[in-house]
């Protein structure tokens, strides 16, 4: 009779497993089946698709389901609640989030609660080892003070151990949000049986297992579905009424407490069951929406942190300690310094260069906000920043009542650059205005002069009548210039450029330099490119080689050689003028504005040189640029500023590399 109890429980388990099983599996499709099956992953039923379906050629094409399948998707629906995700889900970080978020969920690293699922996992399987072997160990200690003990329930102890053992080491729980019906055999199964067996031994009858089941219908209720639960607690209640109706029947007389309470611990355990599946469910919502809540903060975290950073103004986050918690990366350029060296956090009080910082910092967390202040930075390589600070002081954090001063830092000269732009879009529209104004007069005064040229013979008045003409036809270039510049007029056409012979052309432009300026040996040319043409305006080029002759001049020494103007050219590539100048070192800050128009570092200069030299160079073709070279000069090595001008060649030259070094008197 036990072994029949035994064996109808045994059968009863393995129904159940493979039950669930097929509750866990999508059925397979009949013959000329129109919609898949697919399961729900919230209540793990079964359903037809709703929406998409296959075609002859293989296409995705949208109908609408019949009435019949809209009752079950309508019910499965209702259901949702109901039947929650376990250990949430099996969708990727941040699906709930915006579609223009979802490249951003990929970075914030695993959020499945495959963590939680885990060690509630090892917890279960950690609990079956040690009862399996405090059961082994009361029967072995039992044996050996005297009490019988058979030979085949050490080995069903060893056995149940030794499964136990090889589930916990070998066993790997199921991804989140998949039924736990395929290994409920091998665990919750196998404890079944073990622990029937071990309640029905008529030699442990002092000993009572019961609550051992409990077990069993834990790991049920909080890892499987509420059909599982309910069933397996089902299960354990028949077996324990089976149990009792079999101890009343071999009995000389009924025991009806044994029946009642074997019936009072079913119901106690089909209440368990429920109550703590109801709990696990809850628990798993909220660990869902708790999870979906981390992963939208730690987007939304994301974002502003890829804001900041990607902002031009600098952006500073100090406590009350003058502690920078925050920096972005043009707060670091701004302060001058490096992001890979400086440590996360720094202090204001580390460099002196910071400490009028720190000063608005200490005004602010006076409740003195700072609107708009100027602030100029001295660093340690003799370089400046010329920034705007404003400030805004954060509300008070947590209990502890800490506030924050935020500051935001502007670029003075980028402010300026911005002026600048401004101030160039008004010249163009005055363009138009300016044209009329002077145009006229300077035809006028050309016209004038030539009618005055006519009538005279002096020689000395046909000289000064000269001067007036060259004079207004340059004074009518520039004009042409300004506007051509106002007007952004891209490549020159075929007809405007001419073939010229660079070294030609600066020597000539540099001999009228020097005339004019009486610079004597101060300027050395230096012509590499005999032969080599490029196609240009001639007046442009002489503008251009002028503007950077007078820039060069205006900061370099009076010694022999402190103005270089050499031309080379590089075999089938450019053409190279360039201009050289022992002049001090510019500025990074500087350096990144010096081809911008209105930016000058003298109040007197219109700023407009550079700007015009760039642009008459991109209307040919050619490109203008600086850097920092180092030159011969009385035969010591002298670092200095070259800007330098590539053109394109008219057609191929040949090149020489013989440097022949003239001073001109």
């Amino acid at each position: 009779m036990k072994l029949l109890i035994v064996l109808l429980a045994v059968l009863a388990g393995v129904w159940l497993w493979k039950r669930g099983r097929r509750l866990s599996q999508p059925p397979r499709p009949r013959q000329g089946a129109a919609l898949p099956m697919v399961r729900c992953q919230r209540c793990g039923m079964h359903v037809p698709d709703n929406e998409v379906v296959t075609g002859r050629a293989g296409a995705l094409l949208q109908r609408r389901p019949p009435a019949r399948i809209r009752g079950r998707l309508m019910a499965r629906d209702n259901q949702r609640e109901r039947h929650p995700p376990r250990f949430a889900a099996s969708q990727a970080p941040g699906a709930s989030l915006p579609p223009a978020l979802m490249p951003l969920a990929g970075l914030l690293g695993d959020a499945d609660g495959a963590g939680g699922f885990a060690r509630l996992w090892t917890a279960f399987m950690s609990a079956r080892l040690l009862i399996g072997l405090a059961i082994l160990s009361l029967h072995m200690g039992l044996s050996l003070f005297g009490r019988p003990t058979s030979g085949w329930l050490l080995g069903w102890c060893a056995a149940y151990v030794v499964l136990a053992a090889a589930v916990r080491v070998m066993a790997r729980p199921s991804a989140p949000g998949r039924p736990f019906d395929p290994q409920w055999l091998p665990t919750v199964g196998v404890d079944l049986m073990f622990f029937a067996m071990l309640q029905l031994q008529p030699s442990l009858a002092p000993i009572n297992y019961t609550p051992l089941l409990a077990l069993p219908v834990l790991m049920a209720a909080i890892m499987g579905s509420r059909p599982l639960a309910l069933g397996t607690a089902s299960l354990v209640t028949l077996l324990l009424l089976g149990h009792a109706a079999w101890t009343t029947s071999t009995a000389a007389a009924v025991n009806a407490a044994d029946l009642a309470q074997a019936g009072l611990t079913g119901a106690a355990l089909l209440l368990l069951a429920l109550l703590t599946n109801q709990m696990a469910s809850r628990l798993a919502r909220e660990e869902t929406v708790a999870r979906r809540n981390r992963v939208e903060a730690q987007v939304q975290a994301l974002v502003n942190n890829l804001v900041v950073e990607s902002l031009a103004d600098g952006v500073l986050v100090v406590d009350s300690d003058y502690l920078v918690r925050t920096a972005n990366p043009a707060a670091h350029l701004m302060l001058g310094a490096d992001q890979e060296v400086t440590p996360h956090l720094f202090s204001l009080r580390d460099n002196p260069a910071w400490l009028q910082l720190m000063h608005i910092a200490q005004l602010t967390f006076a409740d003195s906000p700072v609107d708009a202040a100027d602030v100029i930075l001295y660093h340690d390589d003799r370089m400046t920043s010329r920034l705007q600070v404003r400030t805004q002081r954060t509300p008070p954090i947590g209990d502890s009542g800490v506030s924050l001063c935020v500051m935001f830092l502007q670029d003075l000269r980028e402010m300026e650059a911005r002026l600048r732009t401004e101030k160039l879009a008004s010249m163009g529209r005055m363009s138009a205005a300016v044209a009329h104004e002077i145009r006229n007069p300077l035809a006028a005064i050309s016209q004038a002069n030539a009618l005055l040229d006519e009538d005279l013979s002096d020689p000395a008045l046909r000289r000064l009548t000269g001067m007036v003409r060259q004079n207004a036809e340059r004074l009518q270039h520039i004009v042409e210039d300004v506007l051509d510049i106002a007007r952004v007029q891209g490549q020159a056409d075929a007809a405007q450029l001419h073939t010229l012979a660079l070294d030609d052309e600066a020597a000539a432009f540099g001999a009228e330099w020097v005339q004019q300026h009486a610079a004597g040996p101060r300027l050395r040319l230096a012509l590499n490119a005999p032969g080599v043409q490029v196609q240009f305006a001639r007046e442009h080029l002489r503008r251009i080689l002028v503007n950077l002759l007078d820039n060069a001049a205006r900061y370099a020494s009076g010694r022999d050689g402190a103005i270089q103007v050499e031309t080379h050219a590089v075999r089938h590539g450019p053409v190279m003028l360039t201009v050289w100048s022992d002049g001090p070192a510019i500025e990074p800050t500087v350096r990144r504005h010096l081809f911008e128009p209105f930016f000058s570092s003298e109040s007197r200069s219109s700023g407009l040189g550079l700007f015009i030299c760039r642009e008459l160079c991109e209307r040919h073709g050619a490109t203008a640029g600086y850097e920092r070279s180092t030159r011969d000069q009385g035969g010591q090595v002298i670092e200095g500023n070259e800007f330098f001008v590539s053109f394109r060649r008219a057609h191929s030259g040949h090149s020489t590399f013989n440097i022949e070094d003239t001073a001109l008197p």
